[in-house]
């Protein structure tokens, strides 16, 4: 019969049949090494999520204001990352990051809203 080995330090297990990892933290840093590359690209759509957030706050002082496109990208915000979006009836589309949202206008001009929760 084959002796088991511990999937992260391969000290040899004891006790039950069905075990994988000698301690918790053995079990602990297998499972982080496993989860790492996608936990990275989580928090760092969270981070600018949060970034794009937090910068549409301090420029909608008002809960609805116009602002230029520069004034966003100044600040840094990414266009390309944002929660959800909701589109009019008018065909108008609005994307938010959480409860800040923004709508193109023309002449570079964004419309700046915070939905009513």
């Amino acid at each position: 019969m084959e002796e088991k080995t511990c999937l992260e330090c391969n000290e040899p297990l004891k006790g039950r049949i069905d075990k994988k990892f000698c301690s918790d933290a053995c079990r602990n840093s297998y499972n982080n090494k496993q989860n790492n590359e996608s936990h990275n690209l989580v928090r760092k759509i969270n981070r600018i999520l949060a970034k794009n957030r937090k910068i549409l706050v301090e420029l909608n002082t008002k809960d609805k204001t116009t602002r230029f496109k520069t004034d966003l990208i100044n600040q840094g915000f990414d266009f390309n990352y944002y929660t959800n979006t909701y589109t009019t009836k008018n065909g108008k589309i609005y994307f938010f990051c959480y409860e800040q949202g923004y709508l193109e206008l023309d002449n570079n001009k964004f419309l700046l809203v915070k939905k009513e929760l």
